[in-house]
């Protein structure tokens, strides 16, 4: 289809075109997800496929919407600056929205989303283009999309005790990986945010978080203080930490676990233990700067 055809269709407000062939137009929108223009790939393909999904146009077709959105994030996966990454984020973007449907119509088999879940978690950890936006191009940000996966997962009733503390694992290890990428656009708080929805499941111990926790701390235990390749991973991880203590002093609403609990929990249950914990590997972040208890 020509551009023309697809702004007529978002100017109509996204409806679904009649008499179109909707497997035909499904391959299109997916492709366009990695377009350099970024009015193409976020104000056409990204919201008329987040438009159709939440509308239930995929109810009966989101294995394959997912199937299709997972090979996406292999798609020149390992490269650097280059274009790629665009089509990696954003079906990272919209596989978010297909977890997050299935977890308000309960449609899908637990193998489809652990497969997924599978997949993402390895771009996750594989990716190395964290640009968040690049001239003439638009946003890229493929950790603020990641966190979108890992916040519809996190609400997935195809998680359970298990399985959520590897989410926690995949973020630690996200964080520790060197790079010379700062997070410039709020991933940290997004990343932050995805956590917040895990713990809102109430299914994590705090012993299991303090251990985690130490895995964090440890990308800046014993550091040297000139620059160096990790030096950009340590301030990421530092800036994440303090995303997290802030939301979870403060509280948040709207987290993918909330908004599909039965009962919103308000505040997660190890807050008061986690609080403590949070603040402890603050402090050893800049131990010359924190007052020590």
């Amino acid at each position: 289809m020509q551009q023309s055809y697809w702004e007529r269709v978002v100017a109509e407000g996204c409806r679904l075109p009649q008499g179109a062939a909707l497997d035909e137009l499904t391959i299109e929108l997916v492709s366009m997800l990695g377009e350099t223009d970024p009015h193409v790939r976020t104000d056409i393909a990204h919201s008329v496929l987040q438009t159709w999904i939440g509308e239930g146009i995929y109810d009966e077709l989101l294995v394959g919407l997912g199937d299709g959105l997972v090979l996406g994030l292999r798609k020149g996966i390992g490269e650097d600056r280059t274009p790629s990454v665009l089509r990696r984020s954003y079906s990272a973007a919209v596989l978010a929205e297909v977890i997050a449907r299935d977890n308000v119509t309960h449609g899908l088999h637990p193998a489809a989303v652990l497969t997924w879940a599978d997949q993402a978690v390895a771009w996750m950890l594989a990716e190395r283009d964290l640009r968040g936006w690049i001239p003439a191009q638009g946003w890229a940000s493929p950790m603020t999309h990641a966190a979108d996966v890992l916040g519809a997962l996190s609400a997935s009733r195809h998680l359970g005790a298990d399985e959520l503390p590897v989410l926690l694992d995949v973020l630690a290890e996200r964080l520790s990986t060197a790079t010379t990428y700062r997070f410039t656009a709020g991933e940290e708080q997004r990343l932050a945010f995805a956590t917040m929805s895990l713990l809102h499941r109430d299914l994590i111990p705090i012993e299991t978080l303090e251990g985690w926790l130490e895995r964090l701390t440890a990308v800046w235990a014993d550091a040297d203080p000139t620059p160096d390749p990790g030096a950009a991973a340590r301030e990421n991880a530092v800036d994440y930490l303090r995303a997290l203590h802030l939301q979870l002093l403060l509280g948040v609403h709207g987290t993918p676990a909330q908004n599909v609990a039965t009962t919103a929990s308000i505040m997660p249950g190890v807050r008061s233990d986690l609080l403590i914990a949070l603040q402890r590997a603050l402090r050893s972040s800049a131990p010359w700067m924190y007052r020590q208890p």
